[in-house]
């Protein structure tokens, strides 16, 4: 991701409004302490794949059907139906019970099936001590938006569920929440934000609380929603600033990186107005920690904040990969920031100066790669060639987590990378191809190229066509030529 290119107009995004979903939080005693049931994401998932999640899913046409004449919300219809599809349990006077085998095979096999299964009694749909803990929506460096309401529900007990005969989860089990928050610090495990932002919730509130969890789920149905942090991982926290990038994006995540308690850095904050400025301010407010340096991946001015706001806001010095900053980071430079550390990695290619910082939590990319949307490689100051090397570093570094300034968290980095470098060879050796076939003007060879890509803009074909023939002419595999590009 980068500016749009001098010249070019691309239409803005337009965002669909978020899809309305529920999940269900179910929790029981056990000899040490309340116990939450989560499922892991099978990795073939398109969002938080080999995540650990509550079960749930989206609101239906069934659910909406079955509300009105079940007597209970849409939101209640939706996530009792995925219980039964995704581990074969249904409530049932507080408590969830096993559904008969061959009918949980009718409502994966068409979840149609559930609301006149329900309806004549053959599927429980009991809402006695479900309760709404609350709602979230994902934050807007997301493609796919929901606005999604937790549900509760506890008993000293639940049968026992099965993963049979669904394709959503490959695993699931009951854990103490202070387990599960343990093994994500450690990275053991991966677990959805606004999960995670719920277990740690709910884990201070046993504490506060004697341990019992119907007081905890009382609390939290009366609470009002409140800003909470976005976590990626152990040390990353994002905070979502509107910017004038390259759309479908619209937003740049900056991040704050290390111990929260004790020492801590922002990496691009990339506000221009008073209101950008304000929310990362807030977000730096709730931590104990000292902010000790302002970061930036590099220039482009959709990383980079207004200056005059900045000081305002923060008295902390800007580190970057230049000379002109107050501390010029390098490759191979360790910052120690609190218990955590974080390594400098120096890499251009989408901009000279441009750095990553990397962890035992996953590497912050910057505009190595995007979770959502594509990366610019400007033909002015990028080089090709070298971006792509640093893609394979990268890619050898066998990262955890992939955190992008722009859109999601990448939970599988192996995959992303190696589609990235095999994406831009084929378009690397798809525009030396064209100019071994005899063209040679810049948009006929950009035509070519992106024939696969018929929807791609047809500026930022020549734009990205520019930088392959500039890496192609480096390597002297062509040269330029009055009439345009020549084989050498």
């Amino acid at each position: 991701m980068s500016e749009v290119p001098t010249g070019l107009e691309i239409p803005p995004f337009e965002r669909k409004p978020p899809r309305q979903s529920a999940t269900l939080m179910a929790t029981r005693d056990s000899d040490e302490g309340v116990e939450v049931l989560l499922c892991r994401r099978v990795d073939s998932m398109p969002s938080f794949p080999g995540y650990w999640v509550f079960p749930g899913g989206g609101i239906s046409r069934v659910d909406k059907e079955a509300s009105s004449v079940l007597g209970i919300s849409t939101h209640e219809c939706a996530v009792l139906r995925e219980m039964v599809e995704e581990l074969g349990l249904a409530p049932s006077e507080g408590k969830l019970i096993s559904v008969d085998d061959n009918f949980r095979s009718m409502v994966a096999e068409d979840k149609g099936n559930w609301f006149p299964l329900a309806l004549d009694g053959d599927i429980p749909c009991d809402n006695t001590g479900i309760r709404i803990i609350s709602r979230r929506t994902t934050p807007p460096f997301a493609p796919f938006r929901f606005e999604n309401v937790f549900f509760h529900i506890h008993a000293s007990n639940h049968d026992d569920f099965s993963l049979i005969g669904q394709t959503e989860f490959d695993n699931a089990r009951w854990a103490r929440p202070q387990t599960l928050i343990e093994e994500w610090k450690n990275n053991d495990i991966k677990i959805a934000p606004p999960v995670l932002t719920l277990l740690m919730e709910i884990d201070r509130c046993l504490k506060l609380m004697d341990g019992s969890m119907e007081k905890v789920s009382i609390d939290l149905e009366k609470r009002k929603p409140g800003r909470r942090s976005i976590l990626f991982a152990h040390g990353v926290e994002v905070v979502p600033i509107p910017t004038a990038t390259l759309p479908p994006a619209d937003h740049t995540n900056c991040y704050i990186v290390g111990d929260t308690k004790t020492q801590f850095v922002l990496v691009d904050p990339a506000f221009r107005n008073r209101e950008g400025m304000e929310k990362v301010a807030e977000a730096i407010e709730r931590h104990q920690g000292e902010l000790i340096a302002i970061v930036y991946t590099h220039s482009h001015s959709d990383h980079v904040a207004d200056i005059g706001l900045l000081r305002e806001a923060f008295d902390a010095p800007i580190w970057s990969g230049s000379e002109s900053s107050d501390r010029k980071l390098t490759d191979g430079e360790v910052l120690q920031l609190g218990e955590q550390t974080w390594t400098i990695l120096h890499t251009p290619g989408h901009h000279p100066e441009h750095i990553c910082l990397l962890s035992d939590s996953g590497l912050i990319a910057g505009d190595m790669v995007a979770g959502f949307g594509t990366i610019l490689i400007p033909p002015n100051e990028g080089d090709m060639n070298e971006y792509l090397n640093q893609l394979e570093r990268i890619r050898d570094l066998n990262p955890h987590l992939l955190f992008p300034s722009h859109g999601p968290v990448i939970p599988l980095p192996q995959k992303k990378l190696n589609h990235y470098i095999s994406h831009r060879m084929k378009r690397h050796n798809l525009i030396l191809n064209a100019i071994e076939d005899g063209l040679s003007s810049l948009e006929e060879i950009a035509r070519f190229a992106y024939a696969d890509t018929p929807d791609a803009h047809p500026g930022l074909a020549i734009d990205q066509t520019l930088s392959h023939l500039i890496a192609h002419e480096k390597e002297e595999n062509i040269r330029r030529h009055e009439n345009g590009w020549v084989l050498t």
